[in-house]
């Protein structure tokens, strides 16, 4: 049989997009049809990864920031050798297949970061270069360069319109990545046909002002041309390059190349019969010939390429014993051996001293205790450190050559920080945490949300959790973020009430491994709680009883943060008949079995208030029709905050007199 031309491979993973699409009857064969070529190319010419050990440590990391056009990734996994058949190409997007509409790193071998939500691939893909660079500087040493990996992207003409890829472009660029290589689809197509009337930016100078090299005239479907940006890509020394490549959606189809048709549709039976006539491919629907199959030959070199990687980590690892022993512990999600009982250590001081500080002052007090204990543990704000309290005495910037950088001062850029902070933990070795003030978390909502949707180890920390932010008004302050929050499925909120509280959230969101937590501070000053050791303990389980009553409980408060304390003055003049339940965390509340539940929250006691400083509706389910809940159903105010907290009702007074007005 002669051997296949570059073009012949490509055509593979066009026809494998088009029948897979023509199955399922939707998807998005143009994107694949359009970026085939440089697929192939850079996966079988630089792509460094082992499909036979998809997670092996040094692979390059390959991102499809336009994810829509997933069956480009899921051709170029099984043409590859990864564990997916072409049964699971025919199961294109139907119910539990391993091949979903978009790509989801939890579902399918090889896929590194979910993609979708546009731009937002591409931020993760600055974070997995960041990881590398930071690895690479703590870890090798001359003749081991046991980190050394590059991350790729592919992104389309929408990831480049999100603003999302703004900031984080203009990021790599002054972190110097210059191991990532991001290669725009530049088909002057989306949805709504052509883009002349509402994309006209010059990329290339945007790119090169934000500090890239930028390689661009390159025709996407000719290999001798996408070889030599590449080329000139990987000898980039000190920046990220970005690649131009001009190509045609849905190259090959004579009646919908180049048209948005053939963006988000099944091409149609008359239209694929065409399409195999024009690119000589006469092969039947999901048919791949043996000496194109044999064309792919990643499998075999990916167990070579892994092979030498274990020699040079062997002889590295008897050179240097500590430094291979932190890495393998890192890659392996394990934390240091004197983890907990120094965490049980530092938590058991905090509630013997009983400091009285803001939320968000324990929290750096916090970082300060785990901090020297965890190589891992990075993080930083958005533009808001010295609000935040992000620092402390071993953070180092990650803009320095320091082998322990460990700091990142993201500036104004909250989506792209928290996308970036999901990259650095779907990369591995890193425990990532990122900060702003709670009221813009809602330009990183959606980053949140697929930091629980892919389960990455991510913190996300939110500062001046209320009204109690005080006079920067109803703008800043938030309401209905808690909630807001709380309703994404895989994502714990923590609220904690004081500096012990505070701790153990820290705590308990750095051993998450399989998934986000956020973090939710107060600007004020917070009491401390008395409690036995049983409570402290009780405290990881979300919610637990802060002060109990005498005999079985006629009423009962529940409350987070800094209304707890509230609750606590309340139920002293109330009576010997009132509990308080403190409930940091909800989300792992309802985690815990029945019969925990039952024994915090009784349903023989239905007299229950909830005290909240946001949104009141959330709190129905935990109060019943029986209950109440004292909370704010409207925006704030420009005030100081120990007025706004009496304006709003969160007074002892008006908390006992809503109690006792309970049937």
């Amino acid at each position: 049989m002669p051997t296949p031309s570059r073009r012949d491979l490509a055509n593979a993973i066009r026809f494998l997009a088009i029948d897979a699409v023509e199955a399922a009857k939707s998807g998005h064969p143009g994107m694949p049809m359009g970026m085939a070529d440089i697929a192939e190319v850079v996966w079988n010419d630089y792509y460094r990864h082992n499909p036979n050990n998809p997670s092996w440590f040094n692979r390059d990391r390959f991102v499809l920031s336009n994810g829509h056009g997933s069956m480009l990734q899921y051709a170029l996994l099984h043409l590859s050798g990864y564990d997916l058949s072409i049964d699971d190409l025919k199961n294109f997007r139907q119910l539990e297949s391993k091949t979903p509409g978009h790509p989801e790193n939890f579902m399918t071998p090889g896929v590194e970061t979910t993609t979708g939500p546009l731009g937002q691939g591409f931020a993760n893909a600055v974070g997995m270069a960041l990881a590398e660079k930071l690895l690479a500087q703590r870890f090798n040493r001359p003749e081991f360069e046991v980190v050394d990996h590059h991350t790729w992207v592919f992104m389309g003409d929408g990831c480049l319109m999100e603003g999302i890829s703004h900031e984080a472009a203009s990021l790599a660029g002054t972190w110097g990545l210059n191991k990532l290589i991001a290669i725009w689809d530049d088909n002057h197509i989306s949805i709504d046909g052509d883009t002349q009337g509402w994309f006209t930016d010059d990329t290339g100078k945007r790119f090169e002002a934000y500090g890239w090299n930028v390689i661009r005239g390159v025709d996407g479907h000719d290999a001798d041309s996408i070889k030599r940006a590449v080329d000139a890509a990987l000898a980039s020394s000190d920046k990220p390059t970005l690649i131009c490549a001009r190509t045609t959606i849905g190259f090959g189809s004579p009646g919908k190349a180049g048209k948005e048709s053939s963006h988000g549709a099944p091409l149609g039976k008359d239209e694929i019969v065409a399409t195999r006539n024009a690119l000589n491919w006469p092969h039947d629907a999901f048919d791949i010939p043996q000496e194109i199959r044999d064309g792919w030959r990643a499998g075999n070199a990916g167990l070579v390429r892994e092979d030498q990687w274990n020699t040079l980590f062997d002889k590295y690892a008897a050179q240097h014993p500590q430094l291979a022993d932190e890495l393998v512990r890192r890659a392996r999600n394990e934390l240091p051996k004197n983890w907990a009982a120094a965490a049980d250590a530092y938590i058991a001081k905090l509630q013997a001293d009983g400091p009285v500080v803001a939320s968000r002052k324990a929290s750096q007090m916090a970082l300060e205790a785990y901090g020297p204990l965890l190589p891992e543990l990075i993080g930083g704000s958005a533009d808001l450190a010295h609000s935040n309290l992000t620092l402390w005495k071993g953070s180092k910037s990650v803009t320095s050559d320091d082998a322990n950088a460990n700091y990142i001062y993201f500036g104004v850029r909250e989506f792209a920080m928290t996308a970036i902070s999901n990259g650095l933990g779907l990369h591995e070795c890193f425990i990532p945490y990122d900060a702003t003030f709670l009221v813009f978390s809602d330009y990183a909502r959606n980053a949140v949300r697929m930091s629980a949707l892919m389960g990455a180890h991510a913190i996300h920390v939110y500062t001046h959790d209320s009204i109690g932010l005080g006079e920067d008004g109803p703008t800043h302050q938030p309401i209905e973020h808690v909630a807001s929050l709380r309703y994404i499925p895989g994502n714990d909120v923590w609220r904690p009430c004081d500096a012990v509280e505070s701790a153990v959230a820290w705590r308990a969101a750095i051993e998450q491994h399989d998934g986000p937590s956020c973090l939710v501070f107060t600007r004020q000053n917070l009491a401390h709680q008395p409690r036995t050791a049983q409570q402290v303990a009780d405290i990881r389980r979300g919610g637990y009883i802060l002060r109990d009553s005498v005999g079985a409980p006629q009423l009962i408060l529940i409350a987070t943060g800094s209304e707890v304390d509230l609750a606590m003055q309340a139920a002293a003049q109330l009576g010997e008949g009132v509990r308080v339940v403190s409930m940091p965390s909800t989300d792992v509340f309802d985690r815990q079995d029945a019969s925990y539940r039952e024994s915090v929250l009784p349903n023989a006691c239905r007299r229950r208030v909830a005290i909240e400083a946001g949104v009141s509706d959330f709190w129905r389910k935990y109060v019943g029709l029986d209950g109440a809940v004292i909370g704010i159903d409207r925006f704030g105010a420009s005030a100081p905050a120990e007025k706004l907290f009496p304006h709003f009702g969160f007074t002892v007074e008006n908390v006992v007199q809503v109690a006792k007005a309970l049937a």
